[in-house]
C-alpha cells in the first residue's frame, strides 16, 4: 500500500503523520510506503518545522531527514491513499482531482478513529499544541495499520 500525507505547508502535521507511519511500517513489517506533501509550495525544499522534529524525535522517530513538497495531480496515480488533515486540504486536494477514482482515494486521516466525524488535525505551527498533535496522529495512524493489516491477513 502506498500512503500520502497531506497538510498546507508539509512542516508540521504532515511530516509528523509520515514519520509515524513509517515508524509503524518497520514496527509491523509492512510492505508499504508513505511520504508526505503539502497543499502550498511555500516550503518546498524545506526541512519540517522544529518544534515537529523535536516532538518526533522525544517519541522515538526521526523526520529531520524529510523535505518539504507540493501536492501534483501525479500523486494520485503514485499513492492509494491520500490522507488529508483538515477540511481544507481535503478540498483542496479533491479540486485537483479530474476522476471520481481519484478523489475516492482522498480520505481524512482522523476518520480511521472517528468514522465519518470528518475531525480536523488542528495545525500546531500556530498553536504550539505539537505534542497533542503527535499524539492523535499516532492513535489514529494505529488504528489504520491494525485496519489493513488484518484486512490484508484475512
Amino acid at each position: 500500500m502506498k500512503v500520502l500525507m497531506v497538510c498546507l505547508g508539509n512542516i508540521c502535521r504532515s511530516p509528523l503523520a509520515h514519520g509515524i507511519l513509517e515508524s509503524k511500517i518497520e514496527k509491523y513489517d509492512l510492505s508499504w510506503t508513505v511520504d508526505s506533501a503539502g497543499t502550498g509550495g511555500w516550503h518546498a525544499g524545506e526541512a519540517p518545522d522544529f518544534r515537529a522534529i523535536d516532538e518526533a524525535r522525544r517519541n522515538g522517530v526521526d523526520i529531520s531527514k524529510q523535505k518539504a513538497r507540493q501536492f501534483s495531480v501525479s500523486d494520485f496515480s503514485a499513492f492509494d491513499y491520500i490522507l488529508v488533515m483538515d477540511a481544507q486540504n481535503f478540498q483542496d486536494v479533491l479540486q485537483i482531482a479530474i476522476t471520481a477514482e481519484q478523489r475516492n482515494k482522498v480520505k481524512m486521516i482522523m476518520d480511521f478513529l472517528h468514522p465519518g466525524k470528518n475531525k480536523p488535525v488542528p495545525d500546531p505551527y500556530y498553536n504550539g499544541k505539537f505534542k497533542e498533535v503527535y499524539e492523535m496522529l499516532d492513535e489514529t495512524i494505529e488504528k489504520l495499520v491494525l485496519q489493513y493489516a488484518a484486512t490484508a491477513v484475512s
